[in-house]
């Protein structure tokens, strides 16, 4: 290869490479569910800061509900943590009280110390934070490495973290104009065959949800536990 060549083909790598990582940060900047879940998670966050702190057990952040029945979990470190990267963990005496038989719960749902478990892992990453870990930061990182898990409800216009099996948590776009700022949303079928009557859960919902499935809108049932933060 001569010395022309040499330089042609050199500039070509270069406006390659500089194309490619054009084409990257416009991708991230035109993710607008990523980014809006980032924005009005922080909204959350910074709404009800007494019920959110790091909890020692799963090596994460957990938002706890207004009623402190149920709560939230990310992991602060996938690599480290003990069950699941993200979860809800969940007072069982309202399922056991509306017939809940513990011992025909599925694998997937851990029953312990009168909590109800339900998660999802998300690999062995180990996350890279420029600064000390907060409970953003730590979202952050589902957003950048899982983003499929991260998704939008545009009939309730929440952004929303999938669990699994059809357990969510989600939250308001917009709270202004949202009554209902966080919900945690439960598949009822393994409980409705573990015995449960899922009209009579004290403290949750059980409806039909409109969702989308492979671009079609269907609805679904499900439990929901919302709240009103403000």
């Amino acid at each position: 290869m001569n010395k022309l060549k040499k330089i042609t083909f050199l500039g070509i790598a270069a406006v390659f490479l500089f194309s490619a990582t054009a084409c990257s940060k416009l991708t991230d900047s035109l993710d607008v569910v990523g980014n809006g879940s980032i924005t009005s998670f922080e909204d959350i966050l910074n709404t009800i800061p007494a019920y959110v702190q790091f909890d020692e057990n799963n090596n994460g952040w957990k938002l706890t509900a207004p009623d402190e029945t149920v709560g939230f979990v990310w992991s602060k470190d996938w690599s480290e943590s003990s069950l699941y990267d993200t979860m809800l963990l969940i007072d069982a005496q309202p399922f056991i009280d509306a017939g809940l038989d513990v011992e025909k719960l599925p694998d997937n749902i851990t029953y312990s110390e009168n909590t109800l478990i339900v998660g999802t892992e998300f690999g062995n990453d180990k996350p890279t934070y420029s600064n000390e870990p907060t409970p953003l930061r730590s979202y952050e990182q589902i957003v950048d490495i899982k983003r499929d898990a991260i998704a939008y409800h545009m009939e309730m216009g929440h952004y929303g973290v999938n669990l699994g099996d059809g357990n969510m948590f989600e939250w308001a776009k917009d709270m202004s104009s949202n009554d209902k700022d966080i919900v945690f949303v439960l598949n009822p079928e393994p409980f409705i065959n573990a015995g449960v009557d899922p009209n009579a859960i004290e403290g949750w919902v059980f409806g039909k949800v409109k969702v989308h499935v492979d671009g079609k809108q269907t609805e679904v049932d499900k439990l929901l536990k919302p709240f009103d933060l403000k």
